[in-house]
């Protein structure tokens, strides 16, 4: 028979190891809710479960002569020089949002050729590019 102190510090030690894993359980799962994947055009084409019910990123190069703009939405579609996808955008666009240059679209795929944008990230100089969209774009004019 063990003694009463050893019980104890066995049992709160029981309760902080659970307590633990019960936190890191919960930050875990709070995380994997809140990620949002990149993808290309090319990722979403050859891709067979897409789920049209999560917000993702989708990047590459906005195409030129594709954007218009009117007053109540921006309309353009980014390519990653195999495929394109056309993306809506409702908002104000960055300064440095332009045909030609690399831009992360934030928002919800409605099917595989259409996206709707909530949220449009260019706010970079004209020298810098996502590591992702780099190797994406690297890989694909070889």
């Amino acid at each position: 028979m063990l003694p009463k102190k050893v019980k104890k510090r066995a049992s709160l030690l029981a309760i902080f190891l659970l307590a633990s894993i019960l936190g890191v359980f919960l930050i875990l799962n709070t995380l994997n809710k809140n990620i949002l994947y990149f993808n290309s055009p090319t990722d979403i084409k050859i891709s067979q479960d897409l789920n049209y019910n999560k917000k993702i990123r989708i990047g590459g190069m906005v195409k030129k002569n594709t954007l218009e703009i009117n007053n109540q939405e921006i309309k353009f579609i980014i390519t990653d020089f195999k495929n394109e996808i056309s993306v809506s955008f409702k908002g104000t666009i960055p300064n440095l949002f332009a045909e030609g240059k690399g831009v992360v679209a934030e928002g919800m795929l409605k099917d595989k050729r259409f996206f709707e944008a909530d949220r449009i990230l260019a706010k970079h100089d004209e020298n810098y590019m996502p590591p992702e969209l780099k190797n994406i774009l690297s890989d694909n004019v070889k």
